[in-house]
């Protein structure tokens, strides 16, 4: 899956597949989740919130099933 690059200080990049539901996102500690089941709303609202952290702690981390995939 092909990630963005992101202005934030704590995520580094985000990618989305469509088909799948799946986000993924990399952390500046060098962690990848797989987020699963994610409606692309989120994922689009994740792109324009001015806070990613913020917006990442009060709407996806511990809402969606999520595997670690590489650090």
């Amino acid at each position: 899956m092909r990630r963005q690059p992101v202005e934030s200080s704590v995520v580094r990049s985000v990618g989305y597949d469509q088909a799948e539901r799946i986000m993924e996102i990399e952390f500046h500690n060098d962690r990848v989740y797989r987020y699963f089941v994610v409606p692309q709303s989120v994922y689009q609202q994740l792109l324009a919130a001015p806070s990613f952290g913020r917006y990442f702690n009060e709407n996806v981390r511990d809402r969606y099933p999520s595997r670690e995939i590489g650090r």
